[in-house]
């Protein structure tokens, strides 16, 4: 009978952060209240920003490149409808967006986040705000949205695509529309999809709210619809007292 294996695992510099186990009580708590730290920072920043679209997309698409426009339009679109667009703040697709509303006298705003690459605020943002840790980002691009654009992507794009579609399923979020504007480039992923329901993986009602599509006004149309059927809007004043102020 063998002995039992001895571990004995080196790990990389890079790698301790998240494989390192259990540390030491007091580095687990004061990085509990740097997460809560960060919370705090994006509800502060982005409290008084009103009812926002978020757009998602790749970093990488240049002005010139189709997507870039498509994205442009829906931002210049969607602030027509008195929305604010809401993207992750950096280039390529969320710079698009940003631009569109911008440009035309709507409410442009950013969550960016701390990246070694890629990553670094537009010019076309009103107000941003910059965070530390990816899931404070996702929490801070769904609680003050009420509809998604998906533009083409990569893998982060699909992990909120598919996040979203997970709050969804849960009913953790209700009459939320959702867009994937690329039929061409998503085409594997929706057939995917379609997959998934025909095993009963996920039920047809899950995607009533997606839309896919190509057309700019037509996802437009779709997140103003269930937007007025289900959604109606108050502002929320300020407080000198803390500093508040509107975008």
């Amino acid at each position: 009978m063998s002995a039992t294996p001895e571990w004995n695992i080196r790990l990389e510099p890079r790698n301790i952060k998240y494989l390192s186990g259990p540390r030491s009580r007091w580095r687990e708590l004061w990085w509990a209240f740097s997460v809560f730290t960060e919370f705090i920072k994006g509800f502060r920043a982005l409290h008084f920003i009103g009812p926002c679209i978020t757009v998602f997309g790749s970093a990488r698409f240049k002005p010139d490149h189709q997507y870039y426009k498509q994205a442009y339009d829906i931002g210049k679109k969607m602030s027509a409808l008195g929305l604010t667009v809401l993207t992750g703040g950096g280039p390529g697709i969320m710079e698009a967006a940003n631009k569109g509303a911008f440009e035309n006298q709507g409410r442009s705003v950013g969550c960016n986040i701390v990246l070694p690459q890629e990553q670094k605020p537009n010019p076309y943002m009103h107000k941003w705000v910059t965070i530390k840790y990816f899931f404070v980002r996702k929490v801070l691009l769904v609680k003050y949205s009420y509809g998604f654009v998906v533009m083409p992507g990569g893998v982060g794009t699909m992990d909120e695509f598919f996040e979203t579609l997970t709050l969804i399923q849960t009913a953790t979020i209700h009459n939320f529309p959702v867009v994937m504007i690329g039929k061409d480039y998503y085409k594997d992923i929706w057939e995917m999809l379609q997959k998934m329901t025909q095993a009963g993986t996920v039920s047809p009602e899950d995607l009533n709210l997606v839309l896919f599509t190509d057309n700019a006004q037509e996802a437009v149309n779709h997140i103003d619809f269930y937007i007025k059927k289900h959604y109606s809007f108050k502002k929320v004043k300020p407080r000198k007292l803390l500093l508040e102020r509107f975008v």
